[in-house]
């Protein structure tokens, strides 16, 4: 928990946060986020919890939510953490990922909805992603895979988690970035989430991401490149196919792209490495978005070298 001793004037928490003066007294004032401390002489003092707040409210703000809402979430957020009044050194994004999963254990949408309402506050988009929806959805799915959740509530799950994960990516999209990518899955893979969550981190790294959803062809991507003419292509592969059909994907995939880097990535993306690379692929195995960005930006700069050359 951050300290909860008033320390800072409201100048130089302006410096800290960004935020003017003038702001931070009226959010004050009208949504009571924060309610810093007052000296003797009536000076606000803010302590390091009421900055945390602040700085919550500001990257809503900057995610394209309106300031009231922003303050009503993140407030809702700190009285149920009071409640809940966890234990010390508790992780908050594992009781986060524990309330999505027990909602779903209860068959309770309205309660998968609170606690992913509540998530969304917890801090930046891909940090919600991937400590709350991700190991949420990856425990869910191990639990349907054991048979102690059925498919209906694997389902509901799904749908209410995606659908958050492409509101953060919506908010997060700039639309004047000057670097694209087009996403999607392999022509037989329906797993979708593993692609959100490379979309939302692409955006949050200056690209300017089209979806193109599950099951997509080879002919979409050649299509999304002739019209969009992206900066890369990533593929997400969940499941190996045959080897017959692997072989047909990745040649035909190959064949889209052409000019165009292209990456792929997902659980299965191991398995066909020696093809990927051999039709000029770039695997990307594990989930480490920093491993994951230098790999991306290490197959550009080598594409626009060869380019020069």
């Amino acid at each position: 928990m951050a300290d909860q001793q008033g320390k800072y004037r409201i100048n130089a928490v302006s410096e800290m946060t960004g935020i003017p003066s003038a702001t931070l007294r009226a959010w004050e004032r009208r949504y009571g986020v924060p309610e810093p401390r007052r000296t003797e002489s009536s000076y606000r003092v803010y302590s390091d919890s009421d900055v945390e707040l602040i700085c919550r409210v500001r990257d809503l703000g900057e995610q394209g939510m309106a300031p009231s809402e922003a303050a009503k979430l993140v407030l809702a957020d700190l009285e149920r953490q009071r409640n809940a009044a966890p234990a010390n050194g508790a992780d908050p994004y594992v009781g986060a990922t524990q309330a999505i999963v027990h909602g779903v254990e209860v068959f309770d949408p309205e309660q998968v909805h609170s606690a992913v309402r509540h998530a969304l506050v917890m801090g930046p988009a891909t940090t919600v992603f991937d400590r709350v929806f991700r190991p949420a959805m990856r425990e869910i799915g191990q639990r349907w895979h054991d048979g102690t959740f059925s498919v209906g509530q694997e389902h509901m799950a799904t749908q209410i988690v995606e659908g958050a994960t492409i509101s953060m990516l919506n908010l997060v999209q700039q639309e004047d970035a000057d670097k694209s990518a087009v996403v999607a899955c392999f022509a037989d893979d329906t797993h979708s989430l593993p692609v959100l969550g490379f979309a939302l981190h692409m955006a949050t790294w200056g690209f300017r991401v089209v979806r193109l959803g599950t099951r997509t062809p080879p002919a979409a991507i050649r299509q999304s490149i002739e019209q969009l003419s992206p900066t890369v292509v990533g593929l997400s592969v969940t499941v190996t196919p045959p080897p017959h059909r692997a072989r047909e994907l990745v040649e035909e995939y190959a064949s889209a792209c052409r000019n165009t880097p292209w990456v792929v990535g997902g659980a299965a993306a191991a398995d066909l490495r020696p093809l990927i690379e051999q039709h000029g692929g770039q695997v990307i195995e594990g989930y480490s978005p920093r491993e994951i960005r230098r790999a991306i930006e290490t197959t550009i700069t080598k594409h626009r070298r060869r380019k020069r050359s």
